[in-house]
Parts: structure tokens; sequence; C-alpha cells
């Protein structure tokens, strides 16, 4: 595995074990940013690691596309192996149909999780993994709650396999989150992901007299940019 640089905030990387000492992680990622402290972590602690990009919810394809290309790039700058799962979003509308309107950590979301935790673990339950996690529960805008939730029932349909719900976001998990991203120059995307998220994002950026989304032109170059100037 590469060496990692952590100059920027003087991080001294403890090493993760696995909860019981299992051998193969299946780490569901739904995006770079988030993913990008955990593959870190990971990656420094030696546990065999692949990563699963299974979002049917982003919307549109485009976006799609950009998150999914922003991770398979850090993937390969770590040496992870990366899985591109199917982009079957006719069946997540389908799941989500009569929920157009649930707020952000409502049942829409427990929906949208439970069927990406559902394709994850039966994908590691077919493929050896004993062990499955998500990048999801780094982000403060995210339920850990509602997400752990989502991923013991999804791992709870296997006999051997394990759903790890280790706290991402803890001793400054979240803050790295940001730092990498910011180093990496990952595409800053400015909504969940879903149709709904959109929408309802847009609105209340017009209701405050701002824009409206666009999708491909922000990236943490700005941030980089301001951290040179304060050298």
């Amino acid at each position: 595995m590469p060496k990692i640089d952590y100059t920027l905030s003087g991080y001294n990387r403890p090493k993760l074990d696995t909860p019981d000492g299992e051998n193969k992680l299946l780490l569901h990622s739904c995006c770079a940013p988030c993913a990008g402290e955990i593959m870190e972590a990971l990656s420094a602690s030696d546990i065999d690691t692949t990563i699963f990009f299974y979002n049917p919810n982003i919307h549109p394809i485009e976006e799609y596309e950009l998150r999914k290309q922003e991770n398979i790039r850090f993937a390969n700058k770590l040496g992870i192996t990366f899985i591109d799962a199917d982009y079957n979003r006719e069946e997540w509308f389908g799941r989500t149909k009569g929920q157009e309107n649930e707020p952000e950590r409502g049942k829409r979301c427990t929906t949208c999780f439970d069927m990406r935790f559902e394709v994850t673990a039966k994908y590691a339950h077919e493929n050896g993994f004993d062990l499955i996690s998500s990048t999801l529960g780094i982000s403060r805008w995210k339920d850990m709650n509602q997400i752990n939730d989502c991923g013991l029932r999804a791992a709870e349909q296997y006999e051997s396999l394990n759903y790890w719900d280790f706290n991402w976001r803890k001793k400054g998990g979240s803050s790295r989150m940001l730092e990498i991203s910011k180093k990496e120059q990952f595409y800053q995307q400015e909504y969940c992901g879903c149709a709904y998220s959109l929408r309802d994002t847009n609105r209340w950026r017009v209701s405050k007299g701002h824009e409206k989304i666009k999708r491909g032109v922000k990236f943490y170059k700005e941030a980089i940019e301001k951290l040179k100037l304060s050298d």
C-alpha cells in the first residue's frame, strides 16, 4: 500500500482492527469526499478492503458518473479494488414511490439505505466477504443510527456476514474528511444525490435568492488556493 501523507494536520493515524477479526471488508461508498478519510484509515491499517459503489439514487446520470469517477480516481491512488455496481434507478424510483415528499432523514432515506445495503450484503455473501460497512455515516448531514439500523438488517440476512458500525466521525474524522477532500480537490457535490434532494435544495436556494445548482463545476479548489496564500 502507498504511504499516506498527513502533514496538513500532523495526524498520527492509529491502527484499526475489524470488530471480530474479520478478514475481508466490502465497503459501500457513496462518494469520494465521504470515502476519502475512511479509505485512508483502512489502507493505513492494512485491512483487506474493496470499495462497492452502488448508488442508484444519484440523479441524474451525469452526476452519478462524476461522483463515481472521483471515487475510482482515489481508489486507484490507494491501490484499493473498486467494484462498479449497477445503476438500476428504475428500481430505486419504484421502491421510493409514494415517498417523494418525505424530508431528509425520513422514510425515503431508510428505503434508500435499505436498498443499497441489501445489494451490498448480497454481493459480499456471494463473493467471500465476511464484513460490510459504509461511508454514509461520516457525513454530519446523515442520521448515523438510521444508517446503522439499515446496515445491520441487511447483514443479518447472512449467517457468515457482519456489519461494522464504526463511528467514522469520531476523533476528528469529519474534519479529516474535509481536509482530504481539499487536498485531493474532489468534486464538491451540493445535494445529497437523489432527484428529490436536488428538487428541494433548488427550491430552498431560489427562495433565498440564489442560483440553482450547477452540476460538475464546483471542486475543492478554492480552499486549496486560500491555504496556499496563508502559508
